[in-house]
């Protein structure tokens, strides 16, 4: 929150309004989350994974069992919506977005956000339920929407899908929705991708969002950080990156006295109903992660503080958040940075 300047974007009032809403398109949210408790839309919040079949063996037979995630929901957490995140990432991008701060503070804390499920806790992420979230968040009020997810596909074949893809985006950007999306962690160069469809910075009208991370710390939480707006060793790189942001960095080489670190993370809140992370040993119920997933929702939060200050306007806010990037590389443009690291304050105008 630092690095990006958060704290000088708060100490001047920029905290976010309730009335703008930010649709999350993950593995959904842990709304009763002490961080996220209030902060989350319930009404409007929705599980669109649909239904997956899976072999099961049933009197020795093996026969295709269809299931849904919500059902998995009903069954561990009775009593809880569908939405609920199953996973953790979908409630730690969130929370890195609009959080109460009771355990981690985010970049707003007064935003709204909507839980759109659209990738489940065994981490799949059909690309059915991805367009019907971008298309339901257009529809129901969404002011920005953030994507941490993503991957590649052969161009080859593929062309009517890729222009379906651009007409959703398209749309959404028509309803004045603006679209934040990670650039991935394949530390690949998207200039020299070939026949692969870069899902989703290729796609018109998105901010795709590099990482950034500390080369090494002397604690994991709380630094000192060394060289903390380094290029994170994982993130993909090219001329489609337009910003980058924080998401934790490691430093390969001999290994330091404890308690330094090379492993340096971006932490938010842990979902208290993960099947797959156990969140009680965690620090009051936060955990640490790695990611251009991390990175776009610093992006987002910016996006949510500016549509009060710029109207529902995804190309005039994509300029203002270019614009107002610090130009690490010193050139303002680069393969790596795109227009440079985010800079929450300088870009409400709490700082010149």
């Amino acid at each position: 929150m630092r690095a990006v300047q958060a704290d000088a974007a708060w100490a001047h009032g920029f905290l976010g309004s309730s009335s703008v809403s930010i649709f999350m398109l993950d593995s959904g949210i842990d709304y009763l989350h002490a961080d996220l408790l209030g902060r989350v839309d319930l009404t409007r919040s929705v599980d669109l994974l649909g239904t997956f079949l899976a072999q099961a063996v049933v009197n020795q037979d093996t026969v295709i069992v269809p299931f849904t995630e919500a059902d998995t929901v009903a069954k561990y957490f009775a009593g809880r919506q569908p939405f609920t995140d199953l996973f953790f990432h979908g409630t730690h991008t969130a929370a890195t977005v609009s959080s109460n701060a009771a355990r981690a503070a985010g970049i707003t804390s007064g935003t709204t956000l909507v839980a759109v499920k659209v990738c489940g806790y065994i981490n799949a992420c059909p690309f059915s339920s991805i367009l019907s979230g971008v298309i339901y968040a257009a529809q129901n009020g969404a002011d920005v929407v953030n994507m941490s997810l993503g991957g590649g596909f052969p161009k080859a074949g593929n062309g009517r899908f890729v222009g379906l893809l651009q007409k959703v985006f398209n749309f959404a950007s028509s309803k004045g929705v603006t679209i934040v999306v990670s650039a991935g962690n394949a530390a690949a160069d998207l200039n020299r991708n070939g026949n692969t469809y870069e899902t989703f910075c290729d796609t018109p009208a998105v901010i795709c969002v590099a990482a950034t991370g500390p080369t090494q710390s002397a604690t994991a939480t709380d630094g000192p950080f060394t060289a903390s707006d380094a290029f994170a060793y994982y993130s993909n790189f090219g001329s489609a990156i337009d910003v980058a942001a924080p998401g934790g960095n490691s430093s390969f080489g001999p290994p330091l006295a404890p308690p330094a670190t090379r492993d340096v993370f971006v932490w938010a809140a842990c979902s208290q109903t993960s099947l797959l992370i156990n969140c009680a040993p965690l620090p009051i119920f936060i955990v640490g992660a790695q990611g251009t997933s991390m990175a776009a929702p610093h992006v987002t939060g910016t996006a949510a503080l500016l549509v009060p200050i710029l109207g529902r306007n995804p190309a005039r806010i994509k300029a203002r958040i270019e614009q107002t990037a610090d130009h690490i590389d010193k050139t303002g443009q680069s393969l790596f940075y795109g227009h440079g690291r985010v800079n929450v304050a300088r870009a409400v105008g709490a700082i010149p």
